[in-house]
């Protein structure tokens, strides 16, 4: 049995074959931190991220996310036994509020998800074959974005009725041309490089260029898309809350309570001054960290 050759070199640790990405993430995060206004976006949104996490098993009192009726403490202003008041059924507004968090979050969540696993594919394929296909694809997305996104919603839960699951249905049927638009033009300017010319006449198929040449690059408009777009999606959910259309009580959502809670302005203003914060900070964190993505991904836009 031959002897291993001790003379040959060592083979190359993890951080030594990745040092060329290790190197681009840590230049994206020092332009990302230089920004003060991207950096409060991200603390805003990790505070809503761990609300949503760890906010049910430390909320002072669980059974008022349920439903739970306490006729006797209706209507408390904010004190130290309830941050933020009670709501017209004794309700703790601060445990609704909390408990609320992770459904506002996982219904944007989902939308993005569903919006963005739609429209990326068509929008590789329309801007990559171009032809007749790409005609069919933009002109069905053009009729969904002739019509207001948050108008076609509701005219969807209406037909299909109010709920929670409804109003998700609606708001992903209509959040997906967006993301057909940005990916056919990234696309359309990407097929055209050398790298892809190269892969096509070194006989690569066309699923191969597409997820191995063409996707990964259109991964930084996507990132950016995507993280505005859950603030834009907690803000329409809410919406469509606030006119009945989105969760039914009980549930703590947000436009819900707001759309209670403006029943009770200006004599009781905490009911529905909390939860319209609580939207409003969360969508201020994700737009934050949109722009600070933006910064990151295409300096370009930074003077404009």
């Amino acid at each position: 049995m031959a002897a291993p050759d001790m003379t040959a070199a060592p083979r190359a640790g993890w951080r030594e074959r990745h040092a060329p990405r290790i190197r681009q993430l840590r230049l994206y995060w020092h332009t990302y931190r230089r920004s003060a206004s991207a950096m409060l976006g991200l603390v805003l949104v990790v505070a809503f991220l761990l609300l949503a996490a760890l906010g049910p098993a430390l909320v002072p009192y669980p059974e008022d996310a349920a439903g739970a009726v306490h006729l006797a403490d209706k209507l408390q202003p904010p004190s130290a036994a309830h941050w933020f008041g009670t709501d017209e059924v004794g309700n703790d507004i601060l445990t609704r509020v909390v408990v609320g968090t992770r459904l506002s979050l996982a219904v944007a969540l989902i939308i993005t998800g569903v919006a963005a696993g739609i429209g990326v594919p068509l929008g590789i394929l329309a801007g990559y074959s171009g032809g007749w296909l790409r005609e069919t694809i933009m002109r069905v997305t053009d009729v969904f974005l002739s019509v207001p996104a948050l108008v076609l919603a509701v005219a969807i839960v209406a037909a299909l009725g109010p709920g929670i699951v409804n109003a998700i249905v609606a708001l992903s049927l209509v959040w997906w041309p967006g993301y057909v638009r940005l990916i056919e033009s990234k696309t359309l300017a990407l097929k055209g490089e050398t790298y892809v010319e190269a892969a096509r006449l070194a006989g690569a198929t066309t699923p191969r260029i597409l997820f191995s040449h063409i996707l990964p690059n259109c991964l930084s408009p996507i990132l950016v898309k995507a993280s505005m777009d859950m603030g834009m999606a907690i803000l329409a959910a809410a919406s469509l809350g606030f006119i009945g259309l989105g969760a039914q009580p009980p549930a703590p959502e947000w436009g819900a309570m707001i759309s209670i809670g403006r029943n009770y302005l200006p004599t009781w203003w905490w009911y529905a001054t909390f939860p319209g914060l609580a939207i409003y900070f969360t969508v201020l964190g994700f737009n934050l960290v949109g722009d600070g993505l933006r910064d990151v991904f295409d300096p370009r836009s930074r003077g404009r």
